[in-house]
């Protein structure tokens, strides 16, 4: 995930899901990538002439371990009414193995003038999946969303085992962080066909590396709803091929007024450790 939605957003159940008694747990890869934004699509009565940017993020940790996300996106639209708008969103957060804890901090700035809007804060899910948010920025408070979630990284593990189940369809809460630190998320992953370890038409010269070469990816779009409104329209769209090691390439991000394409440029595997490494 929002005026500067993210893959973070955009980006467990059990430490170590697994989709089926014969398959390896859901086992989400160290990596380090970056993907370079252009417009999509533009609609409404603000029409985004062009758009360019960058999502750049590196994602380290293990089942055991926790992980830690450090992510960033630079945006910058350009419009006849407007001109050029830029927006920088900053994500660190850390989701501990076993999707119990989340610690998240945003800073969000639109434009260089802008002083921006912090987010801090950490998270905890008790008995029934509810959430617990103790928030340090913008203000300090305490509170507790409506409805069970999970974090974002039992969430990518969900979604990958359902797509090894042949799953179409998935649904579960989420708690990000994102916005003001105070909203869950309902969202609906529409999973496609599975693509076989091995074709790699239309792909991207960092998405051919051998470390890729062997996995299964599923055309995956999420929509991220408010609760209890899922027959309306989303809050935003994110599309993406998911390999089952949790890295993505071909982004859509969809905001509803424009869409954005991110195309994967950098792809670097960084060392698994694995637990009890």
């Amino acid at each position: 995930m929002r005026p500067t939605i993210s893959l973070s957003a955009a980006l467990a159940l059990l430490a170590c899901a697994s989709a089926r008694a014969d398959e390896p747990a859901v086992r989400l890869a160290p990596h380090r990538v970056v993907y370079d934004l252009s417009l999509a699509s533009s609609r409404g009565s603000r029409t985004i002439e062009s758009a360019r940017g960058r999502i750049a993020f590196e994602f380290t940790g293990n089942a055991c371990e926790g992980y830690a996300l450090n992510f960033r996106q630079v945006t910058v639209l350009q419009s006849a009414e407007t001109g050029a708008r830029t927006s920088d969103l900053r994500t660190v957060n850390f989701e501990s193995g076993d999707g119990h804890s989340f610690r998240f901090r945003n800073d969000t700035r639109m434009g260089e003038a802008d002083a921006g809007q912090v987010v801090d804060g950490d998270a905890e899910r008790g008995p029934g999946g509810s959430v617990a948010v103790r928030l340090k920025r913008p203000k300090s408070e305490r509170l507790t969303p409506d409805g069970a979630a999970v974090f974002p990284n039992a969430q990518m593990r969900d979604v990958i085992a359902a797509a090894r189940e042949g799953r179409s369809t998935f649904s579960e809460n989420v708690f990000d962080g994102s916005d003001d630190g105070h909203k869950v998320y309902e969202t609906l992953a529409v999973i496609g066909r599975e693509i076989a370890p091995g074709v790699t038409d239309g792909l991207e010269a960092p998405a051919r590396q051998e470390g890729l070469a062997k996995l299964r990816r599923w055309p995956v779009t999420m929509s991220y709803f408010t609760p209890g409104k899922t027959d309306g329209t989303p809050i935003y769209v994110l599309g993406f091929d998911l390999y089952e090691n949790g890295v993505s390439r071909s982004l859509r991000l969809d905001y509803g007024d424009f869409a954005l394409k991110g195309e994967m440029t950098q792809l670097e595997l960084l060392p698994d450790k694995g637990c009890g490494r």
